[in-house]
């Protein structure tokens, strides 16, 4: 039942991915992240409430560190589902946990534990093949301006995967999943705030501005099934299962937008996903399990 509720997620967040891509016509990034961060806190605010969880923490440091990644990494993956087909925006998104595995061989190098890294021989192909993957998803042919959203894509995931470590950080002070997520919900608000003060704002009295509302509910759905999923299922089964979502991506960018992904797309794709499973199972052993990535 448990891998239900993730798959669940991995839908819920593939609907919110195409809800943005829709509201990017008209919004840019960084009104799209406003919205996103004031439905969330609206929803996460209540469920904090009636969880008798507190809002206050005692290590805000540790938040705004993890907020400043998370939200750049969000304007970047905004970015991307706005100029990249949406398949290719969603799987350059769950680059994160290749990239953890990078972060993991860097630092067995950093220690100069040598004998550790001839151990991590698996790891280090699993993320060089992860890369490779990456290569045939931004395959020559795409065109300069596609080529910088996917490098801005890949950049998102980078400082996605650094969001996930601090957010592994937070758990093991003590700091509740619900009070993280408000936190970064916050952020986001008034991240997207400040570019709107600066930049302008556009009205929402236009078509795509119904894109808003149900974008920032399938976020906050998918938040809450991937948090049941991660608590009461196996983390590996369940942090396999998330990569539902690059299909679920795929079919949605067909369906709804008439992407075209070529045979390279598709192998690249699952080259990706490949890799992120096998990464997930050897980083296990390296690392602390990392709780729920949020969206």
């Amino acid at each position: 039942m448990q891998a239900a509720w993730m798959v669940a997620a991995s839908l819920f967040f593939a609907g919110m991915g195409a809800c943005i891509k829709f509201a990017s016509d008209t919004y840019t990034p960084l009104e799209v992240v406003f919205y996103r961060g004031l439905i969330s806190v609206l929803v996460v605010g209540v469920l904090a409430r009636s969880r008798g969880v507190s809002l206050r923490t005692h290590v805000p440091m540790m938040h705004v560190w993890r907020n400043v990644v998370g939200v750049a990494s969000l304007l970047a993956w905004f970015y991307a589902i706005a100029h990249l087909p949406l398949s290719t925006a969603i799987t350059l998104n769950y680059m994160s946990g290749i990239w953890i595995a990078a972060f993991v061989i860097g630092g067995t190098l950093a220690l100069g534990k040598l004998a550790d890294v001839r151990r991590q021989g698996p790891l280090i192909l699993t993320v060089m093949l992860g890369f490779g993957g990456v290569v045939l998803l931004l395959r020559p042919t795409l065109d300069q301006n596609q080529l910088f959203a996917g490098l801005v894509g890949l950049l998102g995931s980078l400082m996605a995967a650094l969001a996930y470590m601090q957010v592994a950080a937070l758990g093991r002070v003590g700091e509740p999943e619900t009070r993280t997520v408000f936190y970064f919900s916050l952020a986001a608000l008034v991240a997207g705030a400040g570019g709107m003060l600066v930049f302008g704002a556009h009205s929402l009295a236009t078509p795509q501005a119904l894109w808003l509302l149900p974008m920032g509910l399938l976020g906050a759905l998918g938040q809450l099934c991937m948090t049941r999923a991660y608590t009461h299922g196996s983390t590996i089964v369940v942090a396999n299962l998330q990569y539902s979502g690059i299909v679920f991506g795929a079919l949605l960018g067909m369906t709804l937008f008439g992407d075209h992904i070529p045979p390279l797309g598709w192998l690249g794709m699952a080259l990706i996903i490949a890799c992120g499973m096998a990464a997930t199972v050897l980083r296990a052993r390296a690392l602390p399990q990392l709780p729920a990535e949020e969206f």
